[in-house]
């Protein structure tokens, strides 16, 4: 793991951690889901195989991590999904439609799947809006010439310290309270966003800050 994503996970994923006590919120926390990309349910068109002996695929994007998985389905359940929907892909004990799953890379997605990445990024930073705020909130020096907040498109020298200036003052509550008090810095979300989607469509980068390296 980079020192970049060292940081991040002490900031970003905050409201995983667990304080010790076992409550169904905590177990909550545990459940991974992934957002439907593409639906295939005779499988892969290069699959040898007859297409009734397929097994049913689907692409799926960790709302958590950002991984990018092939998930192939339970081939016995009664499965109806679509795009967008979401599905638990650990612990196994929770799974339901997934019956196993491996990590792939963006090129490794169908076509339907590589044009949806983008609205599933959008859709999960909007309805997880406070850990990306806190992103802002959070983010800390890579290297003494580096901040994270540098890695994130068309963050410079001057608006990263616009945004440290500011959280000095207090923390950001909203993606609308920072673009009212960052001067220069216009929709917060979408910057995060396009870094996201660098950052799943680039295997050499130095730094990921929300992608997770491979298991």
């Amino acid at each position: 793991m980079t020192e970049s994503q060292d940081a991040d996970a002490n900031s970003v994923d905050k409201s995983d951690q667990s304080d010790g006590r076992n409550t169904s919120a905590d177990a909550e926390t545990d459940i991974r889901h992934a957002v439907i990309l593409d639906h295939l349910p005779h499988g892969r068109a290069d699959n040898n195989r007859p297409r009734h002996q397929r097994d049913p695929l689907a692409y799926g994007l960790g709302e958590r991590d950002f991984r990018l998985y092939e998930l192939t389905l339970d081939a016995d359940a009664d499965i109806d999904i679509s795009i967008g929907d979401r599905v638990v892909v650990g612990p196994t004990e929770a799974r339901e439609l997934v019956d196993e799953f491996r990590q792939i890379s963006y090129a490794d997605l169908s076509n339907t799947a590589q044009n949806e990445v983008e609205y599933a990024v959008e859709d999960i930073i909007k309805t997880n809006e406070r850990r990306f705020v806190d992103f802002y909130n959070d983010a800390q020096p890579i290297t003494l010439r580096l901040h994270q907040l540098n890695l994130l498109p068309g963050i410079g020298k001057k608006l990263r310290n616009n945004i440290l200036d500011q959280r000095k003052r207090g923390p950001f509550e909203s993606f609308d309270e920072i673009e009212e008090r960052v001067a220069g810095l216009h929709h917060p979300s979408s910057v995060l966003k396009d870094r996201i989607l660098e950052e799943l469509h680039e295997d050499d980068l130095k730094y990921n800050v929300f992608v997770a390296p491979s298991e």
